[in-house]
């Protein structure tokens, strides 16, 4: 659920100055292989089906497993593990892989994470089979190509190469390749952090699923790096009614009840926002900016901000996701017989919550939201869903972390990698619109970075939706630049 960063992010930069005249660094054998290892990672991946309903995430980590072994790491160094469950076994198809590659202990480990499954993918839905790896008119289409099964091959090929040239980085480099990101019962994360700390435990965090090379129409504009993100909430509404015979239709049927609270939802606008990380970035886009938009960033960087600014600003549906916490209905359910009035009526209403604000406190706005002042008695129940899809009558206290300054070791060598390969623009950290698994690793005291060295078009963010793809070129590219990135992160 991470996605390739759904918004441009909002960011303190650090930008460089870099000669236009710079040329990307040449292929040397070894890079050309790599590319081709990561390629066929990729297509393996992708067609071993990591969905929560039918999928198996342990297929994908022991497949993975096996390319390590091939590659020459002892088995002491590979781990496939995960919880185990009597509900239909489903436990046993979400075991993450985790994988070590050992350096001289100068430093405390890297951990390197990115997730395994994927979103839910309808063959009648798409023009392609979403499980068969296809490319053509230069894209990989496929589920996961984008989110995030490019990212795992790359980082798999890169730690694979490593050990095969011999490298020994200043730290060790941990890897982790996890389930239930998108969803489910199982996060392999979140899992790893309470029953193996120790497998997992580093310094700081990489993480694949997110970040990137910002294009507008193929044209690279910023090195984005998500160093906060906002966190994800699932909430029910639930609207009931004695129903009766549909010949009598009474004004309190239960789907109408769900409808007016869900129009309220749309219509609210959750209070603007800025964190130390939103404000450097819209900070940096004043300067990148002309006309009204750059007037109105001013404005709304003013304190107090303008808020007239900030209303026409949110009319970008990125900028207002930046600058808000959101929530909006995506699934509908209600009523029991064609020819009778609805006893129930249920909406699932996601959240994308900025950070500083726990799920109990969003669900209590909510409730607020979705009351009707003409009723002492509220006729809309709201609950928390939690991952395993329990209801909960209150929520969690877990939110989003502001992370501190970006991390210099990480910083200097990206921005060396970036003058090289996509010469003029700048790196700039920013806050991620939706959710990956770094709100686990952040909780735990481990600073985490969504890097990832594929260009992507603000015009086509496909990740879980039809027809999912990622360039080829971008993922050629993106193999070339992990490598030299991670190296440079690794090397005194």
């Amino acid at each position: 659920m991470g996605s390739k960063n759904l918004g441009l992010g909002l960011l303190v930069c650090m930008v460089l100055t870099i000669s236009l005249q710079a040329q990307p660094p040449s292929l040397s054998s070894q890079d050309e292989t790599t590319r081709k290892l990561a390629l066929d990672i990729f297509k393996q991946l992708i067609e071993i089906n990591t969905t929560d309903s039918v999928g198996s995430v342990t297929a994908a980590a022991e497949a993975m497993a096996q390319r390590f072994r091939d590659a020459g790491f002892p088995d002491s160094d590979i781990h496939v593990l995960g919880p185990s469950s009597n509900d239909g076994n489903k436990g046993d198809r979400k075991k993450n892989v985790v994988v070590r590659l050992h350096g001289s202990g100068a430093h405390k480990p890297v951990l390197l994470i990115g997730h395994l499954d994927v979103v839910e993918a309808r063959r009648e839905d798409w023009t392609t089979d979403p499980f068969q790896f296809i490319e053509k008119d230069g894209y990989y289409y496929g589920r996961g190509t984008s989110d995030m099964k490019d990212g795992d091959a790359i980082m798999s090929a890169t730690l694979i190469r490593m050990k095969k040239e011999g490298y020994v980085p200043d730290r060790d480099v941990i890897l982790a390749m996890t389930a239930d990101e998108e969803g489910g019962a199982f996060n392999g994360v979140d899992w790893l952090i309470k029953n193996h700390r120790e497998l997992v435990d580093a310094e700081f965090v990489l993480n694949h699923d997110g970040g990137g090379v910002l294009a507008d129409h193929g044209k690279p504009l910023m090195m984005e790096v998500n160093a906060t993100e906002k966190l994800y909430g699932d909430f029910v509404l639930t609207a009931t009614n004695p129903g009766g015979h549909s010949s009598l239709p009474r004004p309190d049927n239960a789907i109408y009840e769900l409808t007016d609270a869900l129009a309220r939802i749309e219509h609210y606008q959750f209070p603007f926002e800025l964190n130390n990380i939103t404000r450097a970035y819209y900070e940096r886009q004043v300067k990148m900016s002309t006309g009204q938009r750059a007037a109105d960033l001013q404005s709304m960087l003013k304190t107090p901000p303008d808020l007239d600014a900030v209303a026409r600003l949110s009319k970008d549906p990125l900028d207002n996701s930046t600058m808000h916490t959101t929530c909006v209905a995506t699934r509908l359910s209600g009523g029991h017989a064609n020819n009778a009035l609805p006893q129930m009526a249920q909406a699932n209403v996601n959240c994308r919550i900025e950070p500083g604000h726990s799920l109990e406190e969003i669900r209590l706005t909510l409730e607020k939201i979705v009351a009707d002042p003409k009723n002492a008695k509220p006729t809309i129940k709201v609950q928390f869903r939690e991952n395993t899809g329990v209801l909960m009558d209150r929520g969690s206290d877990r939110h989003s972390y502001v992370p501190p300054a970006p991390r210099k070791d990480v910083f200097d060598p990206l921005e060396k990698v970036v003058a090289q390969m996509w010469p003029g623009i700048p790196v700039i950290p920013d806050m991620s619109t939706g959710a990956s698994d770094g709100v686990y690793t952040n909780a735990a005291g481990m600073p985490t970075y969504c890097i990832s060295g594929e260009l992507y078009d603000r015009d086509d963010i496909r990740a879980h939706g039809k027809d999912e793809r990622i360039g080829v070129q971008s993922f050629a590219r993106a193999v070339d630049f992990y490598y030299v990135f991670l190296k440079g992160v690794t090397t005194e």
